[in-house]
């Protein structure tokens, strides 16, 4: 499935964005997707990725305020 999404230009932004920050060792969350990349659906661009044929994984952590959340990360071949 391709992405749906009207304002395409931005989510491959996003994407590469994203893949880029990966890529580095670094891990994101959607709050800091959003803080960094202006990203609303962390989720959806994740997916772009896999698509793409990233290794992407994630783990639910828990945030000093007890919010739990999906923390996602490049896993190294």
């Amino acid at each position: 499935m391709a992405n749906d999404n009207l304002n395409k230009k931005e989510s491959l932004s996003q994407c590469n964005m994203i893949a880029d920050w990966l890529k580095m060792g670094y891990s994101i969350t959607s709050l800091e997707a959003l803080e960094m990349f202006g990203c609303l659906r962390l989720s959806s661009r994740i997916w772009d990725l896999k698509e793409r044929g990233l290794n992407i994984d994630k783990k639910i952590i828990t945030l000093p305020n007890n919010k739990r959340v999906c923390e996602y990360f490049l896993v190294k071949q």
